[in-house]
């Protein structure tokens, strides 16, 4: 085969494999079964917008909720109701007050880096209503993380021996869980991606395949956009 014929040959390959990863990064984007939340904004009159975005995590997602009932997931309080949603949408240069109530237990860190806020005011959140700088990485049970806008934040577990524990999601207050509040800021208008650190798709090679790589369930984006 002519040296001219195989670079063409490699230049048509080179570029299908563009166009599929294109389609690939679009799907996960777009279409990977989460439908963007529009988080209502507060104050916007006053010049500094304020979202809070109330965020539950479970161990098991259930059936009501998903074909994958098993699945580990992250899921946003939308009017008053619990929703598969990790595509969020927040107003630029805005205060944005964040509660996890985590219903899952410890999975542990594979990297203690990550068992240190940063990336929210004061590089502190508050656990069970106490400040705290750090957690014992053996305590993580999710991490909520940001890596565009510096955001790291490892959220403890609920105890093995906790009473009432939550079987399927929706998980109720009444059950088992621990309370996680911090504050960030949104800067300019961006695409941004969020997403767990913690392997704990359990089934699943070194416990970051299944919900851990799919919108929807362990990751998501953060759709900054201006007012």
């Amino acid at each position: 085969m002519r040296v001219g014929v195989k670079l063409l040959v490699i230049a048509a390959a080179v570029t299908a494999a563009g166009v599929l990863i294109g389609f690939y990064v679009s799907h996960l984007t777009k279409l990977a079964g989460s439908p963007a939340y529009s988080a209502p904004v507060q104050n916007a009159g006053s010049g500094h917008p304020v979202v809070n975005l109330e965020i539950q995590t479970v161990a098991a997602v259930g059936p009501k909720l998903s074909q994958n009932p098993d699945w580990v997931s992250y899921l946003v309080k939308d009017n008053g109701q619990w929703k598969r949603k990790t595509v969020w949408d927040l107003p630029a240069h805005a205060t944005i007050n964040v509660t996890i109530y985590n219903f899952d237990g410890a999975s542990a860190l594979r990297n203690p880096f990550y068992a240190r806020p940063q990336g929210m005011v004061g590089n502190r959140i508050m656990v069970d209503g106490q400040p705290v700088d750090h957690i014992d990485p053996n305590d993580a049970s999710h991490t909520f993380a940001v890596p565009a806008l510096g955001i790291i934040l490892a959220i403890p577990g609920v105890t093995d021996d906790a009473k009432n524990q939550c079987g399927y999601a929706p998980c109720q207050m009444s059950n088992a869980h621990r309370t996680i509040k911090f504050t960030f800021h949104t800067t300019t208008p961006g695409h941004f991606r969020w997403q767990c650190f913690v392997p704990c798709a359990a089934g699943w090679i070194d416990g970051f395949g299944g919900p851990m790589q799919t919108i929807g369930y362990m990751d998501g984006f953060l759709n900054v956009k201006a007012a």
